[in-house]
C-alpha cells in the first residue's frame, strides 16, 4: 500500500472539533468558503482559524450538535488541490439529514489557505 499524497495527509490531520489544535495546518489568512443556497445564514467567506472556527460552532449550534462527517474518498489534484466527498449528516429541524458533500482544498508551502465546502443541497437525503 502507498502512503498517501501529502497533501491527503494534512487534511487527515484535521479535528473539525478542535480547530485551535489543528492550527499549524491552516495558513494564518485561510479562507473556507461555504455555499448553500438553502442556508443563507452559514453562507460565506470564514477567515482564518477564528473564522473558522466560528463556522464549525455554527453548524454545530445549528443541529444541536448533530453534524457529523464520514470521509469517502480524498483525492490529490496536482500538488496544490485535495478533492474530498464527504457524507455529512446531522439533524436540522428535528429531521436527521444525509448529504453529499465535496470539499476542494488549497493548499500552498504545506499549509491550507483557501477551502470550498459545497453540499449536494438538493438531493439531500432523509435520515
Amino acid at each position: 500500500m502507498s502512503d498517501p499524497h501529502p497533501n491527503v495527509a494534512l487534511i487527515e490531520r484535521l479535528d473539525i472539533h478542535d480547530i485551535a489544535a489543528s492550527k499549524d495546518v491552516f495558513a494564518e489568512d485561510a479562507v473556507f468558503r461555504y455555499f448553500n443556497p438553502l442556508l443563507p445564514d452559514l453562507q460565506g467567506d470564514y477567515v482564518g482559524l477564528t473564522g473558522i472556527r466560528d463556522f464549525f460552532q455554527k453548524i454545530g449550534a445549528l443541529s444541536e450538535g448533530s453534524f457529523r462527517i464520514e470521509p469517502v474518498s480524498a483525492e490529490a489534484v496536482g500538488n496544490e488541490l485535495v478533492v474530498v466527498h464527504t457524507r455529512n449528516s446531522l439533524t436540522f429541524d428535528n429531521q436527521p439529514i444525509t448529504m453529499d458533500v465535496v470539499v476542494i482544498w488549497r493548499i500552498v508551502n504545506g499549509r491550507i489557505t483557501e477551502v470550498w465546502d459545497i453540499p449536494s443541497v438538493f438531493t439531500v437525503m432523509q435520515g
